[in-house]
């Protein structure tokens, strides 16, 4: 991976925190780790650095790809269809989650419920790559965490 196939800033629009410290904490880790590491490589554009605008508008997702200086490059928009199963499904299992936390439950429990996170997390990157096949390639653990933002942006409307 190059400089110039990767975000280097991710903004997320302002609204309302999510409705618990564990989605916000979520939301936040999955900025921090893609900050970290990522590949996203927008085919026909222009080497990056990339700024990555992100948000549900309409009931599609929308990555609004800039350039380092902040200029537009190209919007991509997504119907939310093909992830709303996956979303509610996500949901389900963080609250589940939370829950087996504040009640104590065993650590075999918890551990089930964060298998089943993971298996959503996986079904929804590899949802993610499909639908920007051929727009913009990604790693799978930069689509794994951009589907944990699609999730909290979900939450958020």
């Amino acid at each position: 991976m190059t400089a110039e196939q990767r975000l280097h800033r991710i903004e997320l629009p302002d609204s309302a925190p999510l409705p618990s410290p564990y989605a916000e904490a979520d939301r936040s880790q999955a900025v921090a780790d893609l900050l970290v590491s990522n590949r996203f490589d927008p085919v026909g554009l222009p080497p990056g650095p990339f700024a990555l605008h992100l948000e549900v508008r309409d009931g599609r997702l929308v990555l609004d790809i800039r350039d380092d200086a902040d200029q537009p490059l190209r919007i991509i928009a997504l119907a939310l269809g093909p992830f709303r199963r996956l979303i509610k499904d996500y949901h389900m299992v963080v609250a589940s989650h939370e829950e087996a936390v504040m009640e104590g439950s065993s650590d075999a429990r918890i551990q089930a419920i964060d298998m089943g996170r993971r298996g959503l997390h996986n079904e929804g990157a590899e949802l993610l790559c499909e639908r920007l096949k051929g727009r913009v390639a990604l790693d799978f653990e930069t689509a794994r965490r951009l589907f944990t933002l699609v999730c909290a942006l979900h939450q958020r409307i």
